[in-house]
């Protein structure tokens, strides 16, 4: 299906009108998802998760199983993948630096869409907080209360949210994201004299877990599984990634006896937006636009539960790095395959400009990956790169995934045995070549740190 036809060119012919048609700039629905993790259907990851209407866009087109965020953190990871520039060329590492400092106006993926005529609209969190630039958009949502409101009722602390199943009497309509997707939805339900790109950003499974009871319900705590895990897994873990590790956190988790609620409260935070998710697709389903609107779904890097004593992002292994990463494309994508290549969220930027036939600007630094989408098989040969600080780097193929410190410190994992990286190969001389490969792909210029703002360090 050839995306839908929308205007007539007149040519003459042997002095006959004849209708010459084009076709239609295509519209966008991209979809950013805070804090989810890979516990969605397709991935297999956690078989407790319940994502029927995520699971329903991952049949419509392409799923990506190996898919990277540019960074393990909110500010840094969307900065990176809205701007097209990589943490190590900006020196944007943690949530708590000002991206704008290193981000010039004019970059956003948003600001190109907005140059090619497209209407351009969003709502929730694209950026990290309620920051972005006003020119580089037509609209966009007013901010819907404060963090706490964003995030749940007043008066509940982080640690209570963290470490407790919270099962508040609430309804669907009382988050923030309820009134987001409500955005969205009227956008869809509008007549665009133009194309669109339109976002919306979505804050759940963002701590503190505060849902309607009846996603925990679906839940009960009696049946929740960990994940899977090893008591000694950072044993041969090096000191650099011993450190990013929240064993004290965790050790309080376990000391509580909370692990299992904590998982209940992930999984019931999934339920939550998966809702969202579906309120999404039917109105795009009932809309003008359903026949010519790509769809981009993601979250916007992986977490931590429990796996290597360590709880939320901030780390460079396959929990905190790894993400959902879903495309619909009419006429390109095939629906309901899976697509086994490396790939990171620096491609976004350029893909979609790809598909809109808009010139990638020069500054972007992401690969398309249109070839990926029309085939899922067809060749790669670049990594996945994740970045979280100053020289701390990680890239994944299909079979590996290397992770190098700022002090030399290494990790190697081999994905075809074992998924979990329980096992550090980093040390075996047979795999130097190895490494050194992998390495190739580390980016060659790594800017220091932007100075936080205000003195803030980092923040969930």
């Amino acid at each position: 299906m050839r995306f839908v036809l929308s205007t007539l060119l007149i040519v003459f012919t042997s002095g006959a009108a004849i209708a010459a048609p084009t076709v239609a700039k295509p519209n966008v629905l991209f979809i950013a998802v805070d804090d989810l993790n890979h516990w969605v259907g397709y991935t297999g990851r956690n078989p407790q998760v319940k994502t029927p209407n995520i699971d329903r866009l991952s049949k419509m087109g392409v799923s990506f199983t190996a898919a990277s965020c540019a960074a393990p953190v909110c500010n840094p990871s969307r900065a990176a993948l809205m701007s097209g520039l990589r943490p190590s060329t900006t020196g944007v590492y943690d949530n708590g630096q000002n991206w704008k400092k290193a981000i010039p106006e004019g970059r956003g993926l948003s600001f190109a869409f907005k140059q090619a005529g497209y209407y351009v609209a969003g709502a929730g969190k694209i950026y990290h907080g309620d920051t972005f630039y006003p020119s580089e958009w037509d609209d966009y949502m007013k901010r819907i209360g404060n963090d706490e409101e964003q995030h749940g009722p007043k008066g509940v602390t982080k640690l209570e949210a963290f470490h407790t199943p919270l099962q508040h009497d609430l309804k669907d309509q009382d988050l923030a994201d309820w009134g987001i997707t409500d955005y969205a939805i009227e956008q869809l339900g509008k007549k665009h004299d133009r194309p669109f790109f339109l976002a919306c950003g979505l804050h759940k499974p963002h701590l503190p877990w505060v849902v309607p009871r009846k996603y925990y319900d679906l839940f009960p705590l009696e049946s929740i599984q960990l994940p899977p895990h090893r008591d000694d897994d950072l044993k041969d873990v090096p000191k650099a990634g011993v450190r990013m590790a929240h064993t004290a956190e965790h050790a309080e988790i376990v000391k509580n006896d909370r692990w299992k609620s904590a998982v209940q409260s992930y999984l019931a935070a999934i339920a939550y937006t998966d809702m969202n998710v579906g309120r999404l697709l039917d109105a795009l389903e009932k809309s003008a636009y359903r026949d010519n609107t790509i769809i981009v779904f993601f979250g916007d890097h992986g977490w931590h539960l429990g796996e290597k004593q360590h709880w939320r992002k901030f780390a460079l292994w396959e929990e905190a790095v790894r993400a959902p990463f879903i495309w619909r494309v009419p006429g390109l994508t095939k629906s309901g395959t899976l697509c086994d290549r490396p790939v990171d969220f620096m491609s976004m930027y350029p893909t979609l400009c790809e598909l809109a036939g808009i010139p990638i600007p020069k500054h972007v630094e992401g690969k398309s990956i249109k070839s990926l989408l029309a085939d899922p098989k067809a060749e790669w040969a670049t990594p996945g790169l994740c970045t979280y600080g100053y020289q701390n780097h990680t890239v994944r193929t299909e079979q590996w995934r290397y992770i190098r410190y700022a002090n030399g410190d290494e990790e190697l994992y081999d994905h075809t045995k074992d998924p979990y990286e329980w096992t550090n190969l980093a040390g075996k001389a047979e795999l130097n070549s190895v490494k050194k490969q992998l390495a190739e792909s580390f980016p060659k210029n790594n800017v220091q740190a932007m100075k936080q703002k205000g003195g803030a360090g980092v923040s969930d």
